[in-house]
């Protein structure tokens, strides 16, 4: 896979700036938020192929964001993985009854986070494509 535009939401700068450059490298297209907000308005002008979504986010934290993005018929198919430092019991199970399509934790390892995110997205794309 190579050119998927990935919607990377992350506030921290360092987690953001390390997982857009692994990304890139791969060959992907990114394109970041700090927050939900401003996720939100990219969502308006653009259709991800992927959103990685940090759920601790300032304001409007990443498991109302992707009930937000999940209720909009415009942007309900665009799988969304959750991208969190949250890893304790049940953690995984809030953010896929949220609408994550997906879990991944942080820290991300600079090895296999690019074949990780291939990965979700042929799977995706698979269901996406079953769906039409």
């Amino acid at each position: 896979m190579a050119g998927e535009l990935i919607l990377l939401v992350d506030d921290n700068a360092a987690n953001l700036k390390l997982a857009q450059v692994v990304l890139e490298l791969a060959g992907f297209q990114v394109r970041t938020a700090v927050n939900a907000e401003e996720a939100l308005l990219t969502l308006k002008t653009q259709r991800p192929d992927l959103i990685l979504m940090d759920l601790q986010l300032p304001g409007i934290d990443g498991l109302e964001c992707v009930r937000i993005v999940k209720a909009d018929p415009a942007t309900n198919l665009i799988p969304i993985v959750a991208l969190t430092s949250y890893a304790m019991k049940g953690d995984e199970e809030k953010a896929l009854k949220a609408g994550c399509d997906g879990y991944l934790t942080k820290p991300i390892d600079t090895r296999t986070f690019a074949d990780s995110v291939a990965s979700i997205l042929k799977q995706g794309n698979l269901r996406a494509h079953s769906d039409r």
